[in-house]
């Protein structure tokens, strides 16, 4: 049972209303939070538009301030923006959403200003900021705004949008929107699709920096970004209209060249059930594919389609060539799902051949591992003990502790393969790691019957004191 001091709200509320008052001003006294705090619950008690006015005028202070916030003092501020987030959604939002939503925008308006004069390198502001853009979808779907009016503040919103802080906001508004509002909002931004930024003349272009193609000009760099912004609402809105067409004609014809675009066209194409356009547009990227680099969303679509094309065959041997040549799990797995029942034990058996006997070391122990193969990885870790590389903890950490119930000796030449290599190089701040690597050693040992070829544990001590026995900082740790 809790004891009658014990800092609890049954205990407080013994205490009484008029004393816990008391109390509550002497806490508040040159606490300015606080105040704002206090000023706020008795703002509700007479409904949201009191609130409201309440944190109206903190948002038109907080906006005013010039001062610069550095990490150290970025909490206070993260936490009043959370007050008045919270105000909104718990105080206003219930009987106001049209104030609520206005006073969510605000918050996301003056959104730069913040950002300019603080250090928000953790993103505590940042992470307080997203909320509120989540609470303003929530209430626009209440507010019930008219979609000519809410088209306009997404469109502001959408071009004002230097610091992320309206990311996603067609999306989160198309519901709200509507189709009308959706259309309304395309045709506000059709308009400057065609009028482009007009460029000054060289002489009077402001240089903002160089890049290996020369200079930047301030005038080309915002036409750029303006084109992007157009280009990915106009796209945003297509999709939220489940325009297809509209969306493929967002792109030009050297960007549908592109394997990546290529993809993202092709992928809504299957979703409409135009499956042969879907391999079109997959094949205009087809040779910038074949010429190199990371075009993985590509080829997971071209499987897809070759599939909705009927052409099963044809998928199940993409999905193999791509296990072969890069070792994805992910396709062996799918290729594995749609083979007759005894041909997956087969094909696996196959696979995990492959893998084994994968020139990349790091990747096929990785493999086995996770697949997992167990068995298959310390029998890789056994015979290619040689291309253990001590600096790859990240792998053989998890891969030793995986391994240590079943195959101890295997387990212990990954954990000597990172001690040897922080005490070879030196690695002062992984002596740490590698002396409790030696204690796990010490502990697998009395499990290993026979070390082959290899030093025991108490010859491998003996070895690495001979050796590295100065480096007091690992033998100390």
């Amino acid at each position: 049972m809790a004891s009658e001091k014990t800092l609890n709200a049954k205990n407080l509320a013994a205490l009484g209303a008029e004393r816990l008052a008391e109390l509550l001003l002497e806490l508040a006294m040159g606490d300015a939070a606080a105040k704002r705090r206090l000023r706020l619950e008795l703002a509700s008690r007479s409904g949201g538009s009191d609130v409201a006015s309440e944190i109206r005028k903190r948002l038109v202070s907080i906006a005013r301030s010039k001062s610069f916030v550095d990490w150290r003092k970025i909490k206070p501020l993260a936490h009043d923006l959370e007050v008045q987030r919270a105000a909104i959604m718990d105080h206003v939002a219930p009987t106001q959403t049209s104030e609520a939503f206005d006073l969510l925008w605000r918050m996301l308006e003056m959104a730069p200003s913040i950002y300019e004069r603080c250090d928000d390198s953790n993103g505590t502001i940042g992470s307080i900021i997203r909320l509120a853009l989540a609470d303003l979808g929530a209430v626009a779907e209440q507010a019930a705004l008219a979609p000519a009016t809410l088209a306009d503040r997404v469109f502001q919103g959408v071009c004002a949008n230097d610091y992320g802080q309206f990311d996603g906001l067609i999306t989160l508004m198309a519901k709200p929107l509507g189709r009308d509002g959706l259309q309304l909002l395309k045709a506000k931004f059709d308009e400057p699709a065609v009028k482009p930024l007009v460029t000054s003349k060289q002489d009077e272009r402001r240089v903002i920096g160089y890049s290996s193609a020369g200079p930047i000009f301030e005038h080309d760099y915002k036409a750029r970004n303006h084109a992007r912004t157009v280009q990915s609402a106009l796209t945003e809105i297509a999709d939220a209209l489940g325009d297809v067409d509209g969306y493929v004609a967002c792109f030009s014809t050297v960007e549908r060249a592109n394997p990546t675009i290529a993809a993202r066209i092709a992928e809504r194409l299957l979703v409409a059930n135009r499956a042969p356009e879907a391999m079109a547009a997959l094949t205009a990227a087809k040779d910038q594919f074949s010429k190199g680099g990371n075009w993985s969303e590509w080829q997971r679509v071209r499987i897809d389609t070759l599939d909705a094309l009927g052409r099963s065959d044809d998928a199940q041997s993409e999905r193999w060539n791509i296990f072969e040549r890069s070792l994805n799990a992910t396709y062996l797995r799918a290729y594995i799902k749609r083979l007759p029942d005894f041909d997956d034990e087969e094909a696996e058996i196959r696979a995990l051949a492959i893998v084994a006997a994968h020139h990349n070391f790091n990747q096929a122990l990785g493999f086995l591992i996770d697949w997992p193969a167990h068995d298959l990885a310390a029998k890789l870790v056994m015979i290619r003990q040689g291309e253990l590389d001590g600096n790859h903890y990240e792998l053989l950490t998890p891969a030793a502790e995986a391994l240590e119930q079943r195959h101890p000796l295997a387990a212990t030449l990954m954990l000597r393969s990172m001690i040897d290599f922080s005490l070879i190089d030196a690695r002062s701040k992984r002596y740490g790691h590698a002396a409790r690597h030696l204690q796990t050693c010490e502990h697998l040992a009395k499990r290993i019957e026979d070390f082959g070829d290899r030093r025991d544990h108490a010859a491998y001590v003996a070895h690495l004191r001979q050796l590295h026995g100065r480096k007091s900082a690992f033998w100390n740790a």
